[in-house]
């Protein structure tokens, strides 16, 4: 007896699943960004996935804030939105703890990377960005 239950259960189940439409898949605007934030993305334009911050990290895989496709997927595209006037920039490293500085995005500045390497920790500078 229990197993009919189990069986009309998941038959109601699909049942249902066929009559109701499905949800339009939301795709978040292009190079939507936070104010005095940066933001990376894995896609071109400010496409696709995107972390960001609004504080420096040292690591990108198990800091305060973890970006899920860091090991995976190549920096493809970046916004500096940061406002703080003491910095020039945004530099970013293809290691943890700022070893191995890849590039440096300057304040108010947007576009895309080489998007061939990955990066894993990111600081705001003081010095030469650029």
């Amino acid at each position: 007896m229990r197993k009919l239950k189990a069986w009309r259960v998941l038959l109601a189940g699909i049942v249902l699943a066929a009559v109701l439409p499905a949800a339009p898949a939301q795709a978040a605007a292009a190079w939507s960004c936070p104010e005095e934030h940066v933001c990376f993305w894995n896609g071109f334009n400010g496409t696709g996935g995107r972390c960001f911050w609004d504080i420096r990290d040292p690591d990108w895989t198990g800091g305060s804030i973890v970006c899920s496709w860091a090991t995976t997927q190549n920096v493809r595209s970046i916004w500096n939105r940061g406002t703080d006037t003491r910095f020039t920039g945004v530099a970013y490293y293809l290691n943890k703890n700022y070893v191995n500085r890849v590039g440096c995005t300057r304040r108010g500045v947007r576009g895309n990377l080489r998007g061939t390497y990955k990066v894993l920790s990111h600081q705001w500078v003081t010095g030469v960005c650029g």
